[in-house]
C-alpha cells in the first residue's frame, strides 16, 4: 500500500514547516492547481480527479471552486476536509456528514480577533463620519453641520443613554466584539439560538430574538456562519424592521445580506450607513449597485482577517495536527460537523495510516 495521500487543494505560503512535518509522518502531499483559487470558472471536476484516493483534503479558503459533493465522493478513503481558516461555507457540510467525513476548521485568535477589531474600526468610521470629513477637508470645506457624528456611550451629565449595538452571532468573533465594546458604556444585545444563555451572561450582553434585535439596534453587525438558515437573512423585509438610519456591518459572509436591498435602502436613506467586507460575488462586480453609493458605505475586499503577521499560520499548523490525528485514527479537536463523528468512528476510528 502506498503512502496516504493528502491533497492540499489551496496551498498557503509560509506553511512549509507544517507540510514537512506531515511528510515526515509518511503522507504523500499533493499540491493543488493555483487556478482553483482564482475567481472565474469553477473547477470542481479537476479537484475531484486530484482528490481521487485521497485520505485527507486540506487548505485555505477556496470559494472560487468549493469542495462539493462531487469532490467529497471522489475518494472512498477520505477521512477529513480540513481548513486553515474559520469559515467552512466553501465545503459541502451535508455531503461530508452523510459520509462520516470530518470537516475541521481553524478559529484561531489571529483570524477571529482580527475580524472583531476590524468590525470596531468600521463601526467607528461610519458613526464618526471619517470618510465624509476627510473628503470635505480635501475639497476645501470646513466644519459643517453634516460633520456632526454619533456619540456612542451613555452620558451621566444629561442622561443620554448611548446607542445599542446588535450582534447577530455570539461565537468567538461576536463575543470578542462585545468585549471590545465594553468600555464604551453602550448597550449590546445579541441573537444566537445556538449558544447557551450563560454565553450571553459571560459576554455581558442581552439575549434577544432576531426581530427584536433589528427593531432596537442602532448598529447591526453580522458574525454568524453561512447556512440555509442565515442565507439572505437581511433583505428588504428585515430592513423594514430596523430603526430609520440604522447602520449595518457585515464582516461575516457575503450571501448573508441582500446587497441590492441594502444599496436601495442606503440610497433612500432608510439605512444610515453600511460597511461590507464579504460579498455575494467576489471580487465585487463592476456593475454592483453598491458601487453607486457614496460615503455612507465602506467597502472592504474580504480582508478583515488579514494582518501584518503571517496570515493563518496558526490555523495551518492546527490543520496539520488535525489531519495527522484523523489519519492516525483519532478525532481532531476542531471538528465543525460534530454530527459526523459517530459514523467516522465506525469507518475509521483506531485505524492508523501514519508511520509515526
Amino acid at each position: 500500500m502506498g503512502k496516504p495521500k493528502v491533497l492540499v487543494f489551496a496551498p498557503l505560503a509560509g506553511t512549509e514547516t507544517m507540510m514537512s512535518e506531515l511528510a515526515a509522518h509518511g503522507y504523500d502531499l499533493v499540491l493543488g492547481d493555483p487556478r482553483w483559487q482564482q475567481p472565474g470558472k469553477a473547477r470542481a471536476a479537476e479537484i475531484a480527479v486530484a482528490a481521487r484516493d485521497a485520505a485527507a483534503l486540506m487548505g485555505t479558503s477556496i470559494r472560487a471552486t468549493p469542495i462539493t459533493r462531487e469532490v467529497i465522493e471522489a475518494s472512498p478513503h477520505l477521512r477529513t476536509v480540513t481548513k486553515y481558516s474559520v469559515g467552512v461555507d466553501d465545503v459541502d457540510i451535508a455531503a461530508a456528514t452523510e459520509h462520516g467525513i470530518l470537516v475541521c476548521h481553524g478559529p484561531t485568535e489571529d483570524n477571529c480577533f482580527a475580524v472583531a477589531e476590524n468590525t470596531i474600526a468600521l463601526m467607528l468610521a461610519l458613526l464618526k463620519k471619517i470618510s465624509r470629513r476627510n473628503a470635505d477637508v480635501r475639497a476645501g470645506q470646513w466644519r459643517e453641520e453634516r460633520h456632526a457624528a454619533t456619540f456612542l456611550g451613555a452620558r451621566v451629565s444629561d442622561g443620554y443613554p448611548g446607542i445599542t449595538v446588535g450582534l447577530v452571532g455570539l461565537g468567538r468573533i461576536g463575543t470578542r466584539v462585545s468585549q471590545l465594546l465594553a468600555p464604551w458604556r453602550l448597550r449590546v444585545i445579541a441573537y444566537d439560538p445556538y449558544v447557551p444563555p450563560t454565553s450571553f451572561m459571560l459576554a455581558g450582553v442581552e439575549r434577544v430574538d432576531y426581530a427584536t434585535l433589528l427593531r432596537r439596534s442602532d448598529v447591526i453587525s453580522f458574525h454568524a456562519t453561512l447556512s440555509d438558515e442565515t442565507r439572505m437573512m437581511f433583505a428588504t423585509r428585515e430592513i423594514g424592521l430596523t430603526k430609520p438610519g440604522a447602520v449595518v456591518i457585515n464582516t461575516a459572509r457575503g450571501k448573508m445580506i441582500d446587497e441590492a436591498a441594502v444599496a436601495a435602502a442606503l440610497h433612500d436613506g432608510r439605512l444610515g450607513g453600511a460597511a461590507i467586507d464579504a460579498f455575494e460575488e467576489e471580487p465585487l462586480p463592476m456593475d454592483s449597485p453598491l458601487r453607486a453609493i457614496g460615503d455612507t458605505l465602506i467597502l472592504s475586499p474580504h480582508a478583515t482577517a488579514k494582518t501584518d503577521t503571517v496570515e493563518l499560520r496558526a490555523g495551518a499548523e492546527w490543520a496539520g495536527r488535525s489531519v495527522h490525528d484523523a489519519l492516525s485514527g483519532r478525532v481532531p479537536d476542531n471538528v465543525y460537523n460534530k454530527d459526523a463523528i459517530a459514523l467516522w468512528k465506525k469507518r475509521f476510528g483506531g485505524v492508523d495510516l501514519s508511520k509515526s
